[in-house]
């Protein structure tokens, strides 16, 4: 198959493998779909943990097709379902080619792509012919140099194009960059049947709390500083310094999970920290109606990770120059913010991350067209800062008060009308 890796035979073991967090970061979009969704995965490997993901994430609605890849065929494939038992046998249909497959909803490359961009772009015209409309396509790419002979440059441009989403996935051998891609419009109603999106960005450390994966490479120059001061001038105690402050740096970063309201109509916050203020306003930027916007500001001690208040899809998305007042004055209206646009069942509802006195360094994880649920990960401001939500003032209630304490991604700051 054109863009994939290639093998002598099926015995030989794959140049790039696919560990289980690539493996998981590449099903992801099956995985969290809570209604009946199909999809298929090209390249299939009896053995693969794609695979395995793959199977391990089905519903009682869901279909799953596999197409046997370089390293299988489509009797060992038809072999390893059927040994799987009637419930997943029942829910999944091996082929012998992708000509007999049906249209999915997802659609998995199961082996790491390689060769040229034109490869890429051959592979991209054969699988694009089995999406329905608003479906996605993920793919992995070896992310160190020289791996890839074109094809890393041209899944960037494609994303640059038609990205929903990239994941850097370190903890493989090699690292593989995961690319999700959407060449139609996805409807905005689908999300709010959405699981949150899966994101090695955010890195277990225990089963409760998590780390942002900005921390562990903080973290890891902290101890790197530690180990060369060390080195370097071994009777001095100035390694202490970067050593303790690995600890503490790391702990900015956390990224407890969250377990959101069960109510439909609940808005969460964004952001953890306190309300500042809870106000009705007009933004010519987004329309001549009237929002409703929380403002809530968060210290240095406050998690940094910012969550979808509302399931929707990303409509747009800038950053506007400014400042970097204090996040808690009325000057921080004028600083730098990055502006994450919705589009919901409920109208355009908006996400604004602020600078600060402190913060200087906005992330945003979720490009336009991604399908995003309420809750999930969306990014995170670097020290001290401000997240503001918009909603529309007709249509939200508000539940939260100035100086109150919200956790973001679980408190209920507004209910729909």
């Amino acid at each position: 198959m054109l863009g994939l890796m290639t093998y002598p035979s099926v015995s030989k073991a794959p140049i790039v493998g696919i560990g289980s967090i690539a493996a998981r970061a590449l099903t992801a979009e099956f995985s969290r779909h809570n209604a009946g969704t199909s999809a298929l995965v090209v390249g299939a490997d009896h053995s693969s943990l794609v695979v395995a993901s793959a199977v391990e994430a089905l519903l009682p609605g869901d279909m799953l097709t596999l197409v046997a890849g370089e390293r299988s065929t489509a009797d060992l494939l038809r072999d390893h379902i059927a040994g799987l038992g009637s419930w997943i046998a029942d829910r999944v249909k091996v082929v012998d080619a992708l000509d007999e497959a049906p249209p999915a909803d997802v659609v998995i490359v199961g082996e790491p792509v390689t060769g040229t961009a034109q490869d890429v772009r051959a592979l991209l015209d054969r699988v694009g012919k089995y999406l329905n409309d608003g479906a996605v396509v993920t793919l992995a790419t070896p992310a160190l140099p020289g791996r890839t002979g074109g094809a890393a440059a041209e899944l960037f441009r494609q994303s640059a194009l038609f990205g929903v989403g990239s994941d850097l996935v370190m903890r493989n051998s090699p690292p593989l960059r995961v690319h999700k891609l959407r060449f139609t419009a996805a409807n905005p109603a689908v999300a709010a049947t959405l699981a949150p999106a899966y994101r090695p960005s955010s890195v277990p450390v225990t089963r409760t709390m998590h780390i942002d994966s900005n921390g562990v490479a903080a973290a890891g120059i902290a101890l790197g500083l530690a180990a060369l001061a060390r080195i370097s001038r071994p009777k001095s105690k100035l390694w202490l310094l970067p050593a303790l402050a690995a600890g503490p740096v790391a702990a900015f970063f956390r990224d407890p999970e969250r377990e959101g309201p069960t109510d439909p109509a609940a808005i969460v916050a964004a952001a953890d920290g306190k309300v500042l203020s809870v106000e009705r306003m007009t933004d010519a930027r987004f329309g001549d109606q009237e929002f409703l916007r929380i403002a809530v500001f968060l210290s240095v001690l406050d998690v940094h990770v910012n969550r979808v208040p509302v399931a929707g899809r990303v409509a747009d998305y800038f950053v506007e120059d400014g400042g970097y007042a204090n996040a808690m004055t009325a000057a921080a209206e004028h600083n730098v913010a990055a502006y994450t646009v919705l589009d919901t069942e409920h109208g355009t509802v908006v996400v604004a991350q602020r600078t600060g006195l402190i913060a200087r360094r906005i992330v945003q994880r979720a490009p336009i067209g991604t399908l995003v649920a309420r809750g999930e990960r969306m990014g995170l401001i670097r020290f001290g800062s401000r997240t503001d939500v918009y909603l529309p003032a007709d249509k939200a209630e508000p539940l939260v008060a100035v100086d109150e304490k919200v956790v973001g991604g679980a408190s209920v700051i507004a209910r729909w009308r």
